[in-house]
């Protein structure tokens, strides 16, 4: 019987592509594997109930090309399900419900692939926390693959402990309030940590959240998309036990940075021909992820910052909420002559852009980022210093630790409502791109990518880790 890895991603195409990178991570090293992906089926929403469509990124062509160019991975999508999540969830909880609403199939999945395999290892996102009951009562051994950072986790793990400790929900507290005993972690300013656990009380999000770190200290082993040497202090910290205080910790396994260079159109993107013609390391790329979009309002501020820099830059755009996934109307969104006016020293692009080419490229030498995890990693592989933009879930978190604690990027003041203005933008490109703070930012980013590529060669860190786990899965 031939040896498998299931792996089981959430919706999230970041969840996903961060999960392929894994399968394919193993199969580079331990070709002997069969590595299944295991995709979510989404709620039939073909009947008169009034709950929302759940619509996850579209992950079609990506899966397609991934069948192109890896053809030993293979992708199971689960049977469909007949049941309808409530109206009343958030985008979030969904993350968190539809996995369980999936899992009777996922059993029988599981269970079909255990009668003719040698099940070593189930590997979960953390939204797919539901899974950890139904591979427990299989015995089949289960792993937390966790997609954000170490100190992202260390957070993550400690939450049980912050809960008995904290009487008060974090949205009762106020939000310039220090939370300074998190393991591993500077101190957080509570407006700071992810929204989706700041109410305790009538939050199911909490709860979910409550469980899956529960659930995490329970497991076989958590797996990390990072380096050792990233973020020295959060690792220690969970390797060390000091985020779950009253019981065992599972190893940790740091097996990145996997960085996907996935093309998705097969074709070089027109913004790589334009930065062909830029100076070395002259361009500032702002680049907010696939969920990442800004108001009318908002996305004039950051033209004008960009004009008044006078840095080059290569900006993705895209249309304000609710329509973010329509091509944007340049002309309206920002403003008047903008674009004929930064003709030649600034290009737009709607929608996307191929981030990792763009990274790599001589041209580029400052990243304006929203902080989500696999966009840092990336910046750090190609050594991009980095000004931090978060916009949702843990990337305030991340940013204050990329400012403050391993010193990669550079912070923006925001107003209370959240507006970043055009001279708070003007005046971190700037510094970014152009002063003795930014050179030091670079420096050190440019040191760490060089920790990074050594950490993936035989014989690094990343290396090392990856092969304990081989020796665990046969073990098992």
């Amino acid at each position: 019987m031939v040896d498998a890895i299931v792996l089981y991603p959430s919706s999230g195409r970041g969840h996903l592509n961060s999960m392929v990178e894994l399968g394919k991570l193993i199969l580079k090293h331990h070709p002997s594997f069969s590595i299944t992906i295991l995709i979510l089926s989404e709620p039939n929403t073909n009947t008169n109930s009034t709950a929302p469509n759940y619509v996850a990124s579209s992950t079609t062509q990506y899966i397609t090309t991934v069948n192109s160019t890896t053809p030993s991975i293979t992708f199971h999508h689960l049977s469909p399900i007949s049941e309808v999540p409530p109206s009343t969830a958030s985008p979030v909880e969904l993350c968190y419900l539809i996995p369980r609403l999936n899992n009777p199939n996922l059993h029988q999945t599981l269970k079909t692939i255990s009668q003719t395999s040698k099940l070593r290892a189930f590997i979960i996102d953390f939204f797919c926390d539901s899974a950890f009951e139904v591979a427990s009562n299989l015995a089949i051994p289960t792993y937390y693959f966790f997609t954000s950072s170490p100190s992202g986790l260390a957070a993550f793990l400690y939450r049980p402990t912050l809960h008995k400790k904290v009487d008060n929900s974090l949205k009762d507290l106020h939000g310039n309030m220090l939370l300074d005993d998190i393991p591993g972690l500077p101190p957080i300013r509570v407006s700071d940590m992810p929204k989706t656990i700041f109410d305790r009380t009538s939050s199911k999000l909490y709860q979910y959240f409550l469980n899956t770190a529960t659930h995490m200290a329970k497991s076989n082993g958590l797996l990390v998309n990072t380096f050792d040497l990233l973020e020295t202090k959060a690792i220690k910290a969970i390797s060390g036990g000091l985020c779950v205080p009253h019981g065992p910790t599972p190893p940790i396994f740091c097996i990145g940075p996997l960085i996907s260079n996935t093309n998705q159109d097969g074709e070089e993107h027109e913004c790589l021909n334009w930065l062909n013609s830029q100076p070395s390391r002259s361009v500032v790329f702002l680049c907010f992820g696939s969920l990442g979009s800004f108001s009318e309002k908002q996305s004039k501020e950051i033209a004008v910052g960009l004009e008044n820099s006078g840095q080059r830059f290569l900006w993705v755009v895209r249309n304000p909420p609710p329509d973010k996934d329509k091509d944007p109307n340049l002309d309206e969104l920002l403003p008047k002559g903008f674009l004929e006016r930064t003709k030649g020293k600034g290009f737009v692009v709607k929608q996307w852009a191929p981030q990792v080419a763009v990274l790599s490229h001589d041209s580029v030498g400052g990243f304006v980022t929203h902080c989500g995890w696999n966009s840092v990693l990336e910046a750090v592989w190609c050594g991009v210093p980095m000004v931090g933009w978060p916009l949702y879930a843990e990337q305030r978190l991340n940013r204050v630790v990329l400012v403050e604690e391993i010193k990669l990027a550079l912070g923006l003041n925001e107003s209370e409502d959240g507006l970043v203005s055009a001279a708070e933008l003007e005046k971190r490109v700037k510094e970014l791109m152009d002063s003795e703070v930014g050179t030091e930012v670079r420096e050190r980013v440019s040191g760490l990518r060089d920790e990074a590529v050594t950490a993936v060669k035989e014989g690094g860190s990343s290396h090392v880790a990856l092969a304990k786990l081989d020796e665990l899965w046969r073990q098992n």
